[in-house]
């Protein structure tokens, strides 16, 4: 059963992030991941520069990165959690996600979100990193048209051999797509985000919805988000069972024990699946230890 399927058990994923990392650091775990059938899927992220450590530390671009990871594996459904809307024009997008898809045969999940916008106040990381790619900021409200705008498009590469679009932001003339993607009517779509106007975005276009959990956000504050999500799919006839519910949490590689807690509770919360992300530097078979020491214990205990 796929991660898009509404009703089912709790499911895992794996995330590594390329931040101060090398290509053959991340290659060893999507591999040894590909041949754990308790993990499901495998997620890199979409950022240019790091957000932590020494900002002349090595970063790998995501789309690349996940088509090569694409084609050294089988089995692994795989994304960028989440590809920022900012950085690629739509139309462009839906041509390299459907690359990807294609290099995959069909086990792409389109992760997508806003990506960066202009803030008030508080550090905003992403002035840098726009800035250092010469890529304008937008305000929070252009960057929920421009996602909004986005996801038509990508839906229109997957569903029409041929279209025009004339849109706020993109002017697109005999657009076409092929090969198209694999599956019919194109990858799922899973939109990362937690305000209220984007749960309102992802109550009418989503198949996944996934959210930021321990140690960054509690299981309180997302269940009460997804009452928010709910109440958007009843404003607009949407049954919210047919929205996967999806976090990501950090694991602690010295307590297992309170990593599992967090499962735990999200499963309770109402979370169907888990991206585990794994701190770096990755140890020795650290897929295997997620699924020894956190998949197979919480699902021993039913969840």
């Amino acid at each position: 059963m796929s991660i898009d399927a509404p009703h089912r058990a709790l499911r895992f994923g794996v995330k590594t992030t390329p931040m101060h990392l090398a290509y053959d650091d991340i290659l060893r775990v999507w591999e040894e991941a590909d041949e754990l059938p308790e993990l499901d899927d495998a997620w890199l992220w979409d950022h240019l520069m790091p957000l932590a450590g020494p900002p002349g530390g090595a970063v790998l671009e995501g789309w690349t990165l996940l088509a090569a990871l694409a084609a050294r594996t089988v089995r692994l459904r795989l994304g960028l959690l989440v590809t920022s809307n900012a950085l690629r024009a739509p139309a462009h997008l839906g041509k390299i996600a459907t690359t990807v898809d294609v290099i995959s045969d069909g086990r792409l999940i389109m992760g997508l979100g806003v990506g960066g916008t202009r803030r008030p106040d508080g550090h905003n990381p992403a002035v840098a990193e726009y800035a250092a790619y010469g890529l304008p900021l937008p305000s929070p409200g252009e960057g929920l048209a421009r996602l909004t705008e986005t996801i038509t498009i990508l839906r229109r590469m997957w569903t029409e051999e041929v279209f025009d679009h004339d849109g706020p932001f993109t002017t697109l003339h005999g657009t076409r797509n092929g090969p198209g993607p694999v599956r019919p009517g194109g990858p799922p779509l899973l939109l990362g985000g937690w305000g209220d106007r984007t749960l309102r975005i992802v109550a009418e276009h989503a198949d996944i919805w996934n959210v930021p959990g321990p140690p960054h956000n509690g299981t309180d504050w997302i269940a009460e988000r997804a009452r928010v999500l709910d109440a958007h799919c009843a404003a607009i006839g949407r049954d919210p069972a047919e929205i996967t519910r999806s976090a990501q949490i950090i694991v602690d590689y010295a307590d297992p024990a309170t990593t599992r807690a967090h499962v735990h509770a999200l499963a309770a919360a109402g979370i169907r699946h888990v991206v585990l992300a794994l701190p770096r530097p990755y140890p020795a078979r650290a897929a295997r230890w997620l699924v020894d020491e956190i998949v197979t214990p919480v699902r021993e205990k039913g969840a």
